[in-house]
C-alpha cells in the first residue's frame, strides 16, 4: 500500500472518482451501494488505523483523521458508516487480550468483519442498555437508539452499563433476532448510513466477546480524548462547501479549525469539535445563499450539505461540546 502519503492520495482519488459522484443518488436512494462498502475494505481503509501485522494499514491519528475529512467531503453517509467500524478495530487492539486480538483482529481490519457501535450505555445519565453477569458472561438489556449501519454490518461494538457503574464493551453479532430487535429511523440527513433503534432482550454475551469493563469515570476520561476523529466529519462537509463556493474567508476558517482539532488538548476538544461543527453550518448557508433559488431543489448539493451540516450539530454531541455550540449560536 506504501507510505501515509499514498493512502492519503489513494483517499482523494477514491473520494474523486466513486464517492462524490455518487453522494446525491445515495442519499435520495436511502442506500449505500455494497460496492462503495467492498471497494473501501479492498483498498485497506477499513483498518486505515490497524496494526500492519493484522493486515491494517497502520495510520496514526492525525492520518486517519486527514482519510475521514477527505471522505465526508465526498459522502457523508458512507464515511459516517466507515467511522463507526474503526471503534471495533481500536478496541480489539488497545484493550482485548491476546486471545481475543488473534481470533478478530485481523477480520476487522481487512473488512472481512465490518463494525458498528452503540454506545448507550457509555453515555452520561442512566443508561439505557444495561449489563447483568452471569455465568459465563453477561446479559444485555435495554436500548440503543443509533446504530448505524444496519445491513452493512454483521458485528456490533455494544457498551452497557453494570449494577456498579462500570462500562462493559463487547463484541455482538449483528442479526435482528429474539434478543436483538431494531427499528428504522426516519431521518431528514445522511439517511443512506441506516441508521436504527436497538432493542436488547435478554442478550447473553459470552465472556469472551467482553473487550474491556471499566468504570463509567475512567471511559469518560477516555473517550474526552478521543473526540477528534469526529471533528473530521464537520471539516469534511466545510470544506465541501468552501469548494463549491469558491475562495472566501471561510477557507481560512477552516485551516484554523483544522488546526485547533489537531492541537487540541483533551480539555479544549469539546470547544475545538463545536467550533468545526459550526463552521460547517455557516458554509453550508453560505453555500445556500450563494447558489439561489437553486439550493432549494432536491438535485442541489447544497441542501444536502445544509442538511449534513444540520445533522453535524447533534451528531456526537457530548453535554460539553453542547454548550459551546450554545455559545456560538447564541452569542
Amino acid at each position: 500500500m506504501g507510505g501515509p502519503a499514498s493512502i492519503i492520495d489513494l483517499a482523494r482519488k477514491l473520494t474523486q472518482e466513486v464517492l462524490l459522484p455518487a453522494a446525491m443518488d445515495v442519499e435520495s436512494s436511502r442506500a449505500i451501494p455494497a460496492s462503495h462498502l467492498d471497494l473501501l475494505a479492498a483498498s485497506g481503509f477499513y483498518g486505515m488505523a490497524g496494526p500492519r501485522e493484522y493486515g491494517g494499514l497502520g495510520l496514526d491519528n492525525a492520518g486517519a483523521c486527514q482519510v475521514l475529512e477527505i471522505m465526508a467531503g465526498g459522502c457523508l453517509s458512507t464515511t459516517f458508516v466507515l467511522l463507526q467500524h474503526h471503534g471495533a478495530v481500536r478496541a480489539v487492539a488497545q484493550h482485548a487480550d491476546a486471545s481475543m486480538r488473534e481470533r478478530w483482529l485481523r477480520p476487522l481490519c481487512t473488512g472481512e468483519r465490518r463494525a458498528g457501535l452503540a454506545l448507550a450505555g457509555a453515555m452520561p445519565g442512566p443508561p439505557m442498555l444495561r449489563a447483568r453477569r452471569v455465568s459465563g458472561g453477561y446479559v444485555f438489556d435495554g436500548t440503543s437508539p443509533w446504530v448505524t449501519g444496519w445491513g452493512h454490518i454483521d458485528t456490533l461494538h455494544a457498551a452497557a452499563r453494570d449494577p456498579g457503574d462500570n462500562v462493559v464493551w463487547a463484541l455482538l453479532d449483528a442479526d435482528a433476532e429474539a434478543s436483538l430487535s431494531v427499528e428504522p429511523l426516519d431521518m431528514v440527513a445522511v439517511m443512506a448510513s441506516q441508521t436504527v433503534h436497538a432493542n436488547f432482550h435478554n442478550y447473553f454475551v459470552p465472556a469472551e466477546r467482553i473487550t474491556s469493563s471499566m468504570p463509567l469515570g475512567e471511559w469518560q476520561a477516555r473517550d474526552a480524548a478521543g473526540l477528534r476523529s469526529n471533528g473530521s466529519l464537520a471539516l469534511g462537509v466545510a470544506g465541501r462547501c468552501c469548494a463549491l463556493i469558491g475562495p472566501s474567508s471561510l477557507d481560512r476558517q477552516l485551516i484554523d479549525a483544522r488546526e485547533a482539532l489537531n492541537t487540541a488538548s483533551a480539555q479544549a476538544m469539546p470547544a475545538a469539535r463545536a467550533a468545526a461543527a459550526e463552521l460547517a453550518m455557516r458554509a453550508a448557508s453560505a453555500l445556500v445563499v450563494a447558489h439561489g433559488s437553486r439550493s432549494i431543489l432536491a438535485s442541489s448539493q447544497a441542501q444536502r450539505l445544509a442538511r449534513e451540516a444540520m445533522f453535524l450539530l447533534v451528531f456526537g454531541t457530548r453535554p460539553a461540546i453542547k454548550e459551546h455550540l450554545s455559545r456560538l449560536l447564541h452569542p
